[in-house]
């Protein structure tokens, strides 16, 4: 039987000016990014029940993203500077792609206020210095590009790949960022905001077009080189989303986002120990983060040390109980040490969390196809993850599978 964990999640616009895809900019906390596929809980393919356990496979991304507002989680060391020990890592740089230009242009002022009250979420109160700023300097793009992202912070949907793909607000704020671009071609935060926006609309190549140059006239910008990185995962090229991904998290290092973005990244180019390193990194900045604890669990699994992954995905579950992967991923991890019934017990919490978890249900079979007994039970645990998910192979392997085990049956 092929089980499915759900891997570790990318958080696709990771912090600086927004948390993982604020809307094409920074927006009050939210959800997060994800290239690719859809779902918040990705799960990857996984192994026999007959034939025994292997790693999980590479994942897809997604994840919870960073607040925009709090700013990064402190590293210890950094907590203790006050008590006198000097912190070992820079400070995390603002949150917010700052607009205002710093060369003493008549709107200079009112875009900086503009900025530091978009950092806080304060948006009201940044529209108004953002056109404050636009009435001073009329031909500059800066402030148009500060009320663009206003707009799009205020919209209500989730902060995902291709979340916003019939979305009129954001195609019309991509729009009017394309306009800015070409009014203003210098001007590197203008074309960060595009490839935010178009990551939203599902234009993965149009966001990688917007973001290279991004990051060509932005190069030490780390929230440029990681929505560009994002943008390479939703594109295909994992291998360029790794680059993108270390140069944000070398020019950021306490962002415990970027760490985990680098992670999975990673983990997607089958470099394991090295995603365990930058999530171990993440949990060390952040260790109230479940997703990090969650995201820490999974790459274990593809490792021997499944005492740990343990013990890191029930730390997730615990410090968010409420989230059905987290419980499909401990019962994965239970179901591969041998403790099946404790297993069973978390895939059913993940369902009553989340009905149309396919990935939980697909685990949920497995595991009760091991026992003649319960394997009517498992039949319709794989036709419900059909019926969710009717393109997943998983569901008519693992059925082919229970066919034969049926066929054996005495």
């Amino acid at each position: 039987m092929r089980h499915s964990i759900g891997t570790p999640a990318l958080s696709v616009l990771a912090p600086l000016a927004v948390a993982t895809l604020a809307a094409c900019a920074e927006a009050p906390p939210r959800a997060a990014v994800v290239p690719a596929s859809r779902a918040p809980d990705v799960s990857a393919p996984a192994p026999s029940a007959v034939a025994g356990p292997a790693p999980p496979a590479a994942p897809d991304v997604s994840a919870p993203a960073p607040s925009p507002v709090a700013g990064p989680a402190p590293s210890p060391v950094a907590a203790q500077a006050a008590g006198g020990v000097a912190p070992t890592s820079p400070p995390p740089p603002p949150r917010t792609l700052h607009l205002a230009s710093a060369t003493g242009a008549p709107d200079d002022p009112e875009v900086a206020a503009g900025d530091d009250a978009f950092e806080r979420g304060e948006l009201g109160e940044a529209e108004k210095h953002y056109q404050a700023a636009h009435v001073a300097a009329p031909a500059d793009v800066a402030p148009e590009v500060g009320l663009v992202r206003v707009r799009i912070a205020r919209v209500d949907v989730p902060l995902d790949y291709a979340s916003a793909k019939d979305n009129r607000p954001i195609a019309a704020a991509a729009s009017d960022l394309g306009r800015l671009v070409k009014r203003a071609p210098s001007f590197g935060p203008a074309y960060v905001e595009l490839g935010r926006c178009r990551l939203l609309l599902g234009d993965a190549p149009a966001a990688v077009q917007a973001l290279t140059e991004g990051t060509r006239l932005l190069p030490n910008e780390p929230e440029a080189h990681s929505q560009l990185g994002v943008a390479f995962l939703a594109t295909g090229h994992a291998a360029d989303a790794v680059r993108e991904l270390a140069r944000a998290a070398e020019l950021d290092p306490s962002s415990p986002a970027r760490l985990g973005n680098l992670g999975t990244a990673l983990l997607m180019v089958g470099r394991t120990q090295e995603a365990i390193t930058q999530y171990e990194k993440r949990v060390r900045l952040d260790d109230g983060d479940a997703r990090a604890h969650s995201d820490l669990g999974t790459a274990l699994l593809g490792t021997t040390d499944l005492e740990r992954a343990l013990s890191e995905l029930r730390r997730a579950v615990a410090l968010d109980p409420g989230r059905a992967s987290f419980h499909s991923n401990l019962g994965y991890a239970l179901q591969q040490s041998g403790h099946a019934d404790e297993a069973i017990a978390e895939y059913h919490t993940a369902l009553r969390l989340d009905p149309k978890a396919a990935s939980a249900w697909i685990n949920l079979g497995t595991a009760l196809a091991r026992t003649p007994r319960t394997r009517g039970e498992a039949r319709a645990a794989f036709q419900r993850a059909g019926q969710l998910s009717p393109s997943d192979p998983r569901v008519k392997a693992n059925l082919d599978e229970l066919d034969a085990l049926e066929k054996k049956a005495p």
